[in-house]
């Protein structure tokens, strides 16, 4: 039975890489910051088969003890700040964890390895961020990366980080350059959910009007579960490599919009919908499409869930839920 560790178990990636891996016979571990991990019991409810640790990305003896635990064969780092609005805010903890907490990551399995003489095949969560300042359409793994936000720039370090460790000491390990994804598991502070949660309400007369930021702002959209997919598939290869997981299709926010509010019938949406500066970005990433042609010639993979299903799908979702608690 091959062994899984995860780090950002409690994420929305976490939780769908879980899935995944359990139903390919994986025994499953998952890193959680905090013993009292608001969080914890969600993953307990949605992947019970999980065996979770505790652990933080900045503590490396932490890292070390949950792998001498988990003897993991694949080490997954989904682990990050990954709200890029907050990067701002808070630039050092994002360096910290999202960049510096990758080097952690890897410095343990490096350790580990050395140690055991096992190998463990590690994978990186690497970001479009990187991108920012985008200098060409679309963006390929060859791309320069130009990051435009604090979070941006951590996840740069990361990605370099994990190519070092790569060519350095010959460890198997591999970054997804994972363009937006997302699922109802999304967090409500991103503008996808804020959207789909938003929409939700005002049908059910519980909200009256949805406040964005840019909405002429572009994102390639892609369905979190069918992203995993490529995780996995990455640590497959005989050999590691970094791949651009994405739809290459891009779509603004206006289009997320006209979806969204069209899934509970409403065709205009404009007198629900007000634009606020302090929504804008400080420095915005105007247009992120990826190529993914590697992934699908390499490694097989595709996406399989459309933009409009995957808007449907969360406004369903959020529908669902909010009628719910109305109750």
């Amino acid at each position: 039975m091959p062994r899984a560790l995860i780090t950002g178990i409690t994420g929305q990636d976490g939780l769908y890489l879980a899935e995944l891996l359990l139903s390919k016979g994986y025994e499953v571990y998952g890193l959680m910051r905090g013993q009292n991990n608001p969080r914890r019991h969600l993953v307990e409810q949605t992947v019970p088969d999980v065996k979770l640790l505790t652990g933080d990305l900045l503590d490396l003896s932490s890292l070390m003890r949950a792998i001498s635990i988990a003897k993991p064969d694949e080490f997954y780092n989904l682990g990050a700040i990954s709200f890029v609005a907050y990067s701002w805010e808070n630039a050092h903890l994002t360096s910290q964890v999202t960049g510096h907490g990758v080097l952690n990551a890897l410095e343990s399995v490096r350790l580990y390895q050395e140690e055991t003489g096992r190998q463990v095949r590690f994978y990186q969560a690497s970001s479009s961020e990187m991108f920012g300042k985008v200098q060409e359409v679309p963006q390929r793994e060859s791309t320069l990366l130009w990051p435009r936000s604090p979070y941006g720039v951590a996840k740069v370090f990361g990605h370099y980080m994990t190519i070092n460790y790569r060519e350095s000491y010959g460890m198997h390990a591999s970054s997804g350059i994972l363009f937006n994804h997302e699922s109802p598991r999304r967090g409500p502070e991103f503008v996808t959910r804020k959207v789909s949660m938003a929409v939700a309400r005002i049908k059910l007369g519980l909200q009256d009007e949805l406040v964005l930021g840019n909405l002429d702002a572009k994102r390639d959209w892609g369905f979190a579960g069918d992203y995993v997919e490529a995780m996995w598939r990455m640590l497959q290869q005989p050999e590691a490599d970094d791949y651009v997981v994405a739809t290459g299709e891009t779509h603004s926010i206006s289009e997320l919009l006209d979806h969204a509010f069209a899934a509970v019938g409403i065709g205009d949406w404009t007198p629900y919908v007000r634009q606020a500066p302090e929504f804008m970005r400080p420095a915005e990433v105007d247009l992120l499409i990826g190529d993914p042609s590697k992934a699908r010639e390499k490694l097989g993979w595709e996406p399989k869930v459309s933009f409009p299903e995957l808007v449907r799908m969360m406004v369903e979702s959020d529908l669902a839920q909010q009628s719910a608690l109305a109750r």
